[in-house]
């Protein structure tokens, strides 16, 4: 068994005490058992630390030297328990996410803005991207992610809601071109499409039997940036179909109106990822639980 800090915190009590009787009293054990502790310490380092006279105590060349090393040791372990009782009752340190982009923006970051005024002592870095990163290789604390999860035995998830969505145009557009009430109307109406390379998102939006249907609209606009569809929607370009996280300030602002869609259109599920562990960390548990309770209000908005 390593001894090597046996008698170092007698050691030091002793030398800031002044006596051995003084440091027996603290610790609350004999004189004649804190010099046997000191004792076996000079034994054990083969040098002596202490000068001892009738009248006082002193500390040698080398037992200065070694009471100054032991004081720095002793002050790192107490401040280090410090910070593990206080991370028990307290988040702390820092906490690091990967979202998607656009997501995040509108809806990861303004929570995690609330979660740190909450609790001083914890620090959150976030990563905007909309590829798939790796929690272990990249060191992440926790994912939010868009769609089907990952077959991984290492992560744990949790739902945060689903992505609803809703189709819709500016007032002026409407107001010129008529307000679509059902799918077939949608094929005399300029749409503006999410779209990647030659793919193009399709829409689902309920038919007249309240199902939801597949509707691939004609496009002569083509975007593979949802605010930047939303900008053109609100223009006057056409109709778009948009996530109701995005569209509540364009409501408000009175630049768009909701078509048809968002009360049951359902899209991708939206989850929170983190790595399976036997003791999860305080700061991943605040985090996780502030997105369990913010996130889904954010995503029914419109």
């Amino acid at each position: 068994m390593d001894d090597r800090l046996s008698g170092v915190a007698e050691f030091v009590n002793v030398v800031e005490s002044g006596s051995f009787a003084a440091a027996a009293a603290q610790l609350g054990v004999t004189r004649s058992a804190v010099a046997k502790v000191i004792a076996r310490l000079e034994h054990r380092l083969n040098t002596r630390l202490l000068q001892r006279t009738t009248r006082s105590l002193n500390l040698t060349g080398e037992g200065a030297l070694y009471y100054e090393q032991c004081k720095r040791l002793l002050t790192e372990l107490s401040e280090t328990e410090a910070a593990l009782l206080a991370s028990r009752r307290e988040p702390t340190g820092r906490l690091r996410m990967t979202v998607p982009v656009l997501f995040g923006r509108q809806c990861v970051a303004p929570v995690m803005r609330r979660l740190i005024e909450r609790h001083p002592l914890l620090e959150v870095e976030i990563a905007f991207n909309d590829r798939m990163a790796d929690l272990v290789e990249d060191r992440f604390d926790i994912a939010v992610r868009m769609g089907p999860l990952p077959d991984h035995a290492t992560l744990v998830s949790r739902q945060l809601g689903f992505n609803r969505m809703a189709l819709c145009a500016s007032p002026a557009y409407l107001e010129q071109h008529g307000h679509p009430t059902t799918l077939r109307d949608l094929d005399t109406h300029a749409c503006i499409v999410y779209a990647r390379g030659a793919h193009h998102t399709p829409w689902r939006l309920p038919g007249p039997d309240g199902q939801m249907q597949t509707y691939q609209p004609a496009s002569r606009l083509r975007l593979d940036d949802l605010l930047s569809i939303a900008d053109a929607a609100a223009a006057g370009a056409g109709l778009a179909w948009l996530p109701c996280w995005l569209i509540p300030s364009y409501l408000n602002a009175g630049q768009l109106t909701v078509v048809m869609g968002h009360e049951g259109v359902l899209d991708a599920q939206v989850n929170v990822l983190w790595l399976k562990t036997r003791h999860m960390p305080l700061k991943v548990r605040v985090a996780i639980d502030a997105l369990v309770d913010e996130v889904p209000r954010l995503l029914t908005q419109a």
